[in-house]
């Protein structure tokens, strides 16, 4: 595995800069592509869309050669100061070890996108070290978020949600780290194929039912059992929308959390207003980060400079 770097900070695009809409997993809507072209023109950002970004081959948005090419184009170009995926969905993961890593390092630039983006920004931490945005741009609250994030080089403070239900999930404590994860599905399904090293880090987790309890159960135990999790110094965690009146057999999610995250004997942050759902805000992935229970807050250093 390669050996985990310091976090790589790229320059914040400013206005007037050319950023490139890719997609590396699922095919977005010819409208959530003008849509979100619309977001970032209001910016003062130049919007270039990727040669295949509106490709499809089942699921995917074209062959993987193709939107493998979209994204080595978009981090080989100088005059790119952003890479943002258009949707997530499903494929990222199979190209994400295939990038031009050299070019990245070369000329870094964040890349924008959540969900099955998890599998890019995981492969950016583990070859480059790259500090990435996990963001949505389809709704307003969104949509600000990830400005702030991007072209402020705000860091990131989040309280807690105290309508979540993850809270009852909690461990008290306090944590520092570089922030790391995403989907929950997609670090799972990293293990024994490129997932990082994260040892030393704070993991972010968030998903959206699928299927049932057993599902989190299965992707938090596999984790546990390769080995993934030593080390980990706090988890955060974000939106799992469809679990909340969610029930089987007389356990919940919260059930499934204390089961398992309880026994990695590390602190453990619910509510985080991020992930999948309506509306949810950004965060930084890959800067320091410090948890802190008592406070009931998350605060990510900024990902771009």
């Amino acid at each position: 595995m390669t050996a985990q770097r310091s976090t790589l900070v790229a320059p914040m695009p400013r206005p007037g800069d050319h950023v490139r809409l890719v997609s590396p997993a699922s095919f977005p809507s010819r409208e959530l592509v003008a849509e979100t072209t619309a977001v970032l023109e209001s910016w003062g950002l130049v919007v270039e869309i990727g040669a295949h970004a509106l490709d499809r081959r089942g699921f995917m948005a074209g062959r993987d050669e193709d939107r493998l090419a979209d994204l080595d184009d978009a981090f080989r170009d100088p005059a790119v100061r952003a890479v943002i995926a258009t949707r997530g969905g499903a494929g990222a993961y199979r190209i994400a070890d295939d990038l031009d890593f050299a070019a990245v390092l070369a000329d870094p630039k964040p890349m924008v996108g959540f969900s099955d983006i998890t599998a890019l920004h995981l492969a950016l931490w583990r070859h480059c070290g790259l500090a990435g945005i996990h963001g949505f741009l389809a709704g307003s609250r969104s949509a600000a978020a990830t400005r702030r994030l991007l072209m402020d080089g705000e860091p990131a403070v989040l309280h807690r949600d105290p309508r979540a239900m993850t809270i009852a999930a909690e461990v008290p404590g306090t944590a520092s780290g570089a922030l790391v994860g995403g989907n929950l599905g997609t670090v799972a399904h990293a293990v024994g194929v490129g997932l990082p090293s994260l040892a030393g880090t704070i993991l972010f987790l968030e998903a959206e039912r699928t299927m049932g309890l057993g599902q989190i159960d299965r992707q938090l135990t596999q984790l546990i059992r390769s080995g993934a999790l030593d080390g980990v110094r706090g988890i955060a965690l974000g939106r799992f929308p469809g679990f909340e009146d969610f029930t089987d057999r007389g356990w919940t999610l919260v059930d499934v959390f204390k089961d398992r995250l309880g026994s990695l004997n590390v602190p453990v942050l619910g509510g985080i207003d991020v992930g999948h759902g309506p509306d949810p805000l950004s965060l930084p992935l890959g800067p320091a980060a410090v948890l802190d229970t008592e406070a009931g807050t998350l605060s990510v250093e900024p990902a771009v400079r």
